[in-house]
């Protein structure tokens, strides 16, 4: 029997560190005649982005292939017989890498910095143009969002194919390239919202004919031309995203159940089907876990065997597919799946670690308010060394994943083991408004942000804690971005909780509808009212207007070149709590945006974290943590 050690202070092999060293995050793949090509995120190499052609770099060291499109970003590249285009992050242009190493660019300077952007391009089949989405923010206003075929012959010429909506994206050009299809949508929707569906005729840099095929109220996601000219996509008519073909003027729906293929599109690039032949094969979600499904042309489905609860990047390639697949027990790798088994081209980074230090979550279903119920993955504490002593129960974090329209991440995570290898409890929570679930769940906090995900957080704290998993005295909770909103509410408007932590969380609801980018500019008016009509509302679920409410501690940590989330939120907040004498601490990260990327500042947020919760909850933890400066 291993020793019992306070919960907290159990020693770990899996330190802040660990997770960033040698870590990449897995991005979309193609499959380029028989080369394989994916995207690496590497912190370890200050947060740069890399393209990987058959296991090798296929760009420069100092290269940082991003696109700052609705500032998530995704499909900043994609390769054809062996010529890769990509969008740089340095300037946003597309260049052209050719096998030889030239290096070519397509797009022209533009007249502001990071003025002009590009992302989600493919080739025409005749190899003349680039067809993907631009923004332009040289404009008055918003930018605009257009679909722009790009000459590939290194003339800087570009032509504007649409423009006038909103927002574009899903540009796809038919095998014989006669015909384009994208997706459209305009404020306030978002793509997860209400969306159109269109398809022109494609000449020599321009489009006729240009109709709206399908837009019944529906979210679609992911049109693909098949070999034959057949259009498919996917959308969540039926009230679950499933798979359809364009039959004429009709969509023909191809997949039924509870269970969704499609993911909300944050960024682009994402790919959750691929034709193999006369098949399609594709990932779905169902229960809060991906499986991988092959769809027969008389309608049968047949489960594939394959090893994993999170699947990504489906690229078909021969007789199957390849993907970016994880499971409890493997962080993210690029795998070849095919009816005689899997190949791993990219395997995961070998950890070193016994299989006892790798929690696996129990699936949570629990009451939450108004009668209804949400979902949670509850990680117990685990450790082959430490046990949780006798008459002592575990503190417990609750885990806030952003959006809100998101789900949480079914795979092995350090940053959970880094908690549950300490002695903590970890819930982390898919609240109402996630995805997953079909469409009335995931738009369930219409109207309600900062009520419903708030109570849902509060009540999974309450289920276990009265189920006995936790310590109903030690609960914190943490989340980030539209999270660490929920955190922020948590705090002020409920004491469940005796410890938080934001990470480049919302203060001020107000201040973001006045000042965020284009892509969520009227996300809140779906989530809380009209901007500047419900105003009263905003100040209402605001935690900055009610700090005397406030006496939890709390951890701000913030990046100072945040586009999405300005800092003064989190400036505002830690001066509000300075003023009613809150303890709290402020970490400012001044080269990170939203999110942090770079390995140092990954480090320091997590040594932080536990630094704080140790002072909220009076352990000692076995780490040599660097100083923290707590204000009372």
């Amino acid at each position: 029997m291993p020793p019992s050690t306070p919960c907290g202070s159990w020693a770990s092999p899996i330190t802040a560190g660990s997770l960033v060293a040698g870590a990449a995050g897995l991005g979309e793949v193609v499959v380029d005649g028989g080369s394989i090509w994916w995207a690496e995120s590497r912190p370890d190499e200050g947060g740069r982005t890399v393209v990987v052609c058959d296991g090798s770099d296929a760009v420069d060291a100092d290269a940082d292939v991003r696109t700052q499109v609705h500032e998530y970003g995704g499909a900043a590249w994609w390769a054809s017989d062996g010529v890769l285009v990509h969008s740089a992050r340095d300037d946003q242009r597309l260049w052209r890498l050719d096998a030889d190493g030239t290096h070519t660019p397509l797009t022209p300077e533009p007249a502001a910095p990071r003025g002009l952007r590009y992302a989600d391009g493919r080739p025409t089949p005749d190899g003349r143009w680039y067809v993907c989405v631009r923004e332009d923010h040289h404009g008055v206003g918003e930018p605009a969002n257009e679909i722009v075929a790009v000459a590939l012959d290194g003339s800087l010429r570009v032509e504007v194919l649409v423009s006038g909506p909103d927002f574009v994206s899903w540009p796809r050009v038919s095998p014989d390239g006669r015909r384009l299809a994208w997706v459209q949508w305009d404020h306030p929707d978002l793509p997860w919202d209400d969306s159109e569906l269109w398809v022109a005729d494609l000449n020599d840099g321009s489009l006729s004919d240009a109709r709206c095929v399908a837009a019944s109220g529906e979210s679609f996601f992911q049109p693909e031309w098949r070999t034959d000219g057949v259009l498919h996509v996917v959308t969540d008519r039926d009230g679950w995203w499933h798979l359809h073909r364009l039959d004429g003027e009709d969509l023909v729906q191809l997949t039924t159940g509870r269970f969704e293929v499609a993911t909300p599109q944050w960024v682009f690039g994402l790919s959750r089907y691929a034709f193999v032949g006369d098949d399609v094969w594709f990932a779905r979600r169902e229960d809060g876990v991906d499986h991988l499904a092959v769809l027969r042309p008389d309608g049968t489905v047949d489960e594939v065997d394959l090893d994993a609860t999170s699947i990504g990047s489906v690229a078909g390639r021969g007789d199957g597919v390849v993907v970016v697949a994880a499971s409890w027990s493997s962080e993210a790798e690029v795998v070849a799946v095919t009816p005689s088994g899997t190949e791993v081209l990219r395997p995961a980074r070998d950890l070193g670690l016994d299989a006892a230090w790798l929690p696996v979550p129990e699936a949570v279903r629990f009451p939450t308010s108004g009668g209804e119920h949400a979902h949670a993955l509850v990680y117990p504490p685990g450790s082959p060394d430490d046990a949780v002593p006798d008459g002592e129960r575990p503190p417990l974090i609750v885990l806030v994943h952003g959006g809100p329209t998101g789900c949480v991440r079914t795979q092995l995570q350090l940053g959970i083991a880094y908690w549950t290898s300490r002695g903590f409890a970890v819930a982390d929570v898919d609240y109402r408004g996630s995805t997953g679930y079909g469409r009335t769940y995931r738009h369930r906090l219409r109207g309600e942000w900062g009520v419903l995900d708030v109570d849902d957080c509060v009540a999974v704290a309450r289920f276990l804690a009265g189920r006995g998993d936790v310590d109903g005295d030690r609960l914190a909770i943490r989340g980030g971005s539209a999270g660490g909103f929920t955190v922020l509410a948590a705090l002020t408007f409920h004491d469940t909780f005796t410890a938080g932590a934001s990470r480049y969380g919302i203060a001020d609801l107000a201040a973001l509808a006045a000042d965020t980018h284009k892509f969520e500019a009227r996300y809140l008016d779906r989530l809380v009212g009209r901007w500047p009509e419900d105003e009263s509302v905003y100040r209402e679920r605001s935690p900055i207007h009610h700090v005397d409410r406030l006496t939890t501690p709390l951890l701000l940590l913030q990046g100072s070149e945040d586009p999405i989330v300005p800092p003064n939120q989190a400036h505002l907040m830690a001066d509000a709590l300075t003023a009613v004498g809150v303890p709290h601490a402020l970490v400012e990260f001044p080269d990170e945006g939203h999110g942090f990327r770079k390995a140092p500042n990954v480090v320091r947020a997590l040594e932080a974290e536990l630094a704080f919760f140790a002072a909220c909850f009076g352990f000692e933890p076995a780490d040599d943590l660097p100083g923290l400066e707590i204000v009372t």
